[in-house]
């Protein structure tokens, strides 16, 4: 049985994805790392909501940030999400692995 606190960080992950605006934000970002500026121009969504879901998935462990001269770099975390096949990328939650196909 998973204990209590491997069971919390996992709902806190899934919780990070229970928005539609997060998951396309983790799709567009498998093609590689991206501003929020790009972000919103790709999802034709307000730079300020990309910026609030942006948060909630980098709190959940699932995006990291890097700073790049004024702007702020997103990528999908490398202990979470396996990109190495170019056809699937791999959603890993420890105990649970999510595959994602690509079209």
């Amino acid at each position: 049985m998973t204990d209590a606190k491997t069971a919390k960080q996992c709902a806190d992950v899934l919780s990070g994805l229970a928005d539609p605006n997060r998951i396309r934000i983790i799709e567009c970002l498998r093609s590689g790392s991206k501003n929020v500026t790009e972000l919103g121009k790709l999802l034709k969504v307000e730079i300020v909501n990309i910026s609030h879901h942006l948060g909630v998935l980098r709190d959940a462990g699932l995006v990291q940030d890097e700073k790049h001269g004024r702007f702020m770099i997103y990528s999908l975390h490398p202990k979470v999400f396996n990109n190495e096949d170019p056809h699937l990328t791999t959603l890993d939650l420890g105990w649970c692995k999510i595959e994602i196909p690509h079209d």
